[in-house]
């Protein structure tokens, strides 16, 4: 990757004197940083920066949604840990776990993992204070100060700096202290993991953190119960995937949009006749307009009218009415639409799925085995959605005996991969590690499916807005 430097004015094609040129070194144990006082006339070839990463650094990646008070995604914190380096060490953030995270940042873009939203970056001192930090999105990162960090002068100095050239700060896994009163005044976030916290003095921490221009962020909200408990405390950011747990205790009756679509997939599902998917339509105001909507987006520059249902339907084509029906129980079950977060792990887990199966089969991946690797995907998640036991939501949907052991039993080749898709959601790289060698994919296919997956998903969005 080539990178340049925007800090100099150039003219034509030389440079004042005196200008610092940036090489940056990365290998498997530490990241070099150094500086060469030039003189005399350069040229702009002298301005771009090739980071050049060992081949062999293989990286696990993780992303954790984090959401807002409206439970919607607002960014994501970004995990990294090397396929090469002993667990223990990593956890040290000694050098080389600097290495794996500016290695991984260096390998795609952060547009890639995040589209639009913020990326949370764990920061060790070691990379706080180089000069690489810099690189980094201004405007889309979070710099996460690891806890371990002592906040001491040369920190908050950094913060500073920081600051002005326009990155958001966070403090991860804090524990409120009165002397840090300093940086409390520098940074964004304050995140607080509340499972390491006595609950009963969380109230009064917000409190005296409230004091400060400040948003909090409760870490490692598992449960329904957690979230109520850290909304009504007054916290303004939520991490974990309370969102994404089965409630089957206090079931609630399946909404007519929902019935809708369950019986579009369905027929989609079955092979049913055109005449039975259009009065569908015809049965149903809404998902006719939502039809009309798409064929909009899908087929701009199409001189020809729309004349009917049947026409709308004809042009979309049946595969892709298919998988805008899987991903429309989600989008379209609340006022959160596209920023559901469960839409986000469903359109994740499904094209991770359908990608990861490509690879497998190669040339010989016919559409029915795709599209059923990425229905497995969407639809592992409709339990969580309608709060009713998956038996019974696939009951009436005919789906054949391979995706059915999937959801039901996590059994066959796409459970297998259901499992490695859920696993990498929750970052247990150990698990995923097992997995791949189950499945059949490599470390890099998977990180190529997991890129691909998210740039799908950020797509969505855009065609959305």
């Amino acid at each position: 990757m080539t990178l340049f430097l925007p800090k100099y004015h150039v003219l034509e094609n030389s440079v004042k004197p005196q200008v610092g040129i940036m090489t940056l070194d990365v290998c498997l144990t530490s990241v070099t940083i150094r500086w060469f006082i030039t003189s005399g006339i350069c040229t702009k070839s002298l301005f771009r920066v090739s980071l050049m990463a060992v081949s062999s650094e293989r990286f696990f990646m993780g992303r954790q949604p984090i959401l807002d008070r409206n439970q919607e995604i607002i960014g994501y914190e970004l995990l990294f840990r090397s396929a090469d380096m002993d667990h223990a060490v990593f956890d040290d953030y000694s050098n080389a776990a600097t290495t794996v995270i500016t290695h991984a940042l260096s390998s795609f873009g952060m547009h890639e993992v995040l589209g639009e939203k913020f990326g949370f970056v764990n920061v060790p001192l070691s990379l706080l204070l180089s000069e690489m930090l810099e690189l980094m999105p201004i405007g889309q990162t979070v710099l996460e100060l690891l806890e371990i960090i002592e906040l001491d002068e040369q920190v908050i100095q950094r913060c500073r700096e920081l600051k002005e050239l326009g990155f958001l700060l966070a403090l991860d896994d804090h524990e409120y202290d009165e002397s840090n009163d300093e940086i409390y005044y520098l940074v964004d976030i304050i995140k607080i993991d509340i499972l390491l916290t006595d609950i009963k003095t969380l109230p009064e921490i917000v409190r005296n953190l409230r004091k400060y221009s400040v948003k909090l962020l409760a870490e490692k909200v598992e449960t329904v119960e957690q979230f109520n408990l850290c909304y009504e405390m007054g916290f303004d950011l939520f991490q974990g995937y309370f969102f994404a747990r089965p409630v089957v205790l206090n079931r609630r009756k399946i909404d007519v949009s929902g019935l809708a679509l369950l019986k579009l997939l369905q027929q989609l599902t079955m092979g049913a006749s055109l005449e039975l998917i259009e009065m569908t339509f015809k049965e149903n105001p809404g998902l006719s307009y939502n039809l009309l909507k798409l064929v909009n987006s899908v087929a701009l520059g199409m001189r020809e009218k729309i004349k009917t249902l049947r026409h709308a339907i004809l042009l979309i084509g049946m595969n892709p009415l298919r998988r805008w029906t899987q991903l429309s129980l989600f989008s379209g079950h609340d006022a959160r639409s596209m920023n559901n977060p469960l839409l986000e792990l469903a359109a994740v887990r499904g094209r991770l799925m359908e990608i990861m199966l490509k690879q497998l089969v190669g040339r010989n991946a016919n559409d029915e085995q795709a599209e059923a690797a990425f229905m497995v995907g969407i639809l592992s998640l409709l339990d969580v959605l309608f709060e009713t036991p998956m038996d019974e939501i696939i009951t009436n949907l005919n789906l054949n005996d391979d995706v059915s052991s999937a959801l039901l039993r996590r059994e066959g080749q796409l459970g297998k991969m259901l499992v490695l898709a859920e696993k990498l959601e929750v970052t247990d790289f150990d698990a995923v590690t097992l997995l791949l060698d189950e499945c059949g994919v490599s470390l890099e296919q998977l990180l190529t499916a997991q890129l691909e997956a998210f740039n799908w998903r950020s797509s969505i969005i855009h065609d959305e807005d």
